[in-house]
């Protein structure tokens, strides 16, 4: 299986840059999407559904134009789970569950901390989902959890963590969660392929900082340990540029 996750910043917005045409091209099985910012009504589906993904499950937060995640199939999954049952959670439309046999593939997308507010509604949310996933794995212990986490783990996943040591993506509580997450039972793919610094799959609007490639790693294709000998490739995908983050790809046998 081959899956996509890829925060659009706006599904509509992506469309108008040439998203269908790169999906195609990539051709992936599963497609998680994040900040989707849209109402499924507000989506032309047959989009979609002609370019392969006749089955596709929409997931928005309740105040229009922001948030919300999706996932993109070629087949039908056998079970669709929608939000987490939490309620401030699933307010936002954050979270959405394929399950395809014995593969449970989760579309993620965290809060950011941009103020002191939000940074304390994001620690509680990393607290609660890991509670909730720690229970999940219990019966679905083949998880992927794909996805913008909005964390940079380490000093290399960033373009400068001596200045940003103090900003919200780069704090030391959120660095100690994502590294308690993956240790908790979970496995950074791209990092089993790459440990090379430079690799990033957000960048700022500003200051040319795209090309100049100051980003972040915010993006990541987490997959619980069982998997580890089905992983046979993950990867950013940089080149495509039809949002402010770019997608990521894993592949599992």
């Amino acid at each position: 299986m081959k899956i996509v996750s890829y925060n659009v910043n706006g599904i509509r917005a992506a469309l108008k840059k040439g998203f269908l045409d790169w999906l195609l091209a990539v051709d992936p099985d599963v497609v998680c999407l994040q900040e989707i910012k849209a109402m499924e009504d507000q989506l032309d589906l047959t989009l979609f559904e002609d370019a392969g993904y006749s089955h596709n499950y929409w997931f928005s937060a309740q105040k229009k134009g922001y948030s919300g995640v999706a996932i993109l199939s070629k087949t039908k999954p056998d079970h669709v789970e929608t939000g987490t049952g939490i309620g401030y959670m699933d307010f936002e439309g954050r979270n959405l569950r394929a399950d395809f046999g014995d593969l449970s593939v989760m579309s993620l997308y965290l809060p950011s901390g941009t103020n002191l507010a939000r940074l304390e509604h994001k620690l509680t949310y990393m607290a609660d989902f890991q509670t909730y996933v720690d229970d999940l794995r219990k019966t679905h212990p083949n998880l992927l959890v794909l996805g913008d986490y909005n964390i940079c783990h380490e000093a290399i996943d960033i373009h400068d963590p001596v200045r940003l040591k103090n900003v919200s993506g780069f704090l030391p509580v959120e660095r100690k969660w994502i590294g308690n997450f993956i240790e908790s039972g979970f496995i950074d793919s791209f990092r089993q392929f790459n440990t090379e610094p430079d690799h990033y799959t957000w960048w700022s609007y500003r200051a040319n900082a795209r090309n100049n490639n100051k980003g972040w790693r915010l993006d990541y294709g987490m997959i619980a340990e069982p998997l580890k000998d089905r992983l046979t490739r993950s990867v950013i995908l940089s080149n495509a540029k039809h949002s402010d983050h770019c997608p990521i790809l894993v592949e599992i046998a």
